[in-house]
């Protein structure tokens, strides 16, 4: 009995994390660096990468240059890039400095108050990646950042860039 309720546990954990693939993503609108709004919904047809992170997030920096290399191979087939800052209100000023000193081409959205965060990640854990398909649909969420990880994520945005929406 205890066995069979551990593995309806186990697979009702694992269906709830796979039933976000697939969902609408929700959508939002936030400022950029130089106080431009952009919203999600305005990617539309367009394969969107929304990568959350924050100036003191040492993964999160780690993965930037490679999110800028896969922009920079891809934007002329579709391929968005909307770099979140969870920077709040005391560390925010670092984010326009620390993009610029690096090349970053993406668009670098703020989040201060963390609402779309919260939204797509409660626990709010940094760096958080959520690949959105050309229909809008969310395709991948990930969490955390390890050396390799980029080689899954280009795999990932060249196959939904490859198909129509």
């Amino acid at each position: 009995m205890i066995m069979r309720t551990i593995a309806g546990v186990a697979l009702a954990a694992m269906m709830a994390t796979s039933a976000m693939a697939g969902d609408k993503a929700a959508d939002f609108t936030l400022r950029d660096i130089n106080g431009k709004s952009v919203s999600l919904s305005e990617q539309a047809g367009k394969v969107v990468v929304v990568s959350f992170w924050a100036t003191w997030c040492g993964p999160c920096k780690e993965e930037m240059p490679h999110l800028q290399k896969l922009y920079s191979e891809k934007k002329e087939e579709g391929l968005v890039v909307l770099s979140i800052s969870t920077d709040d209100a005391r560390s925010a000023s670092k984010v326009k400095p620390y993009i610029m000193k690096n090349g970053y081409e993406f668009t670098v959205l703020l989040d201060r108050d963390s609402s779309v965060i919260g939204t797509y990640n409660p626990a709010k854990t940094l760096p958080y990646t959520v690949v959105v398909d050309r229909a809008g649909e969310v395709a991948k969420q990930t969490q955390g950042f390890n050396p390799g990880d980029e080689k899954a994520l280009e795999e990932l945005v060249v196959g939904l860039l490859a198909k129509e929406g």
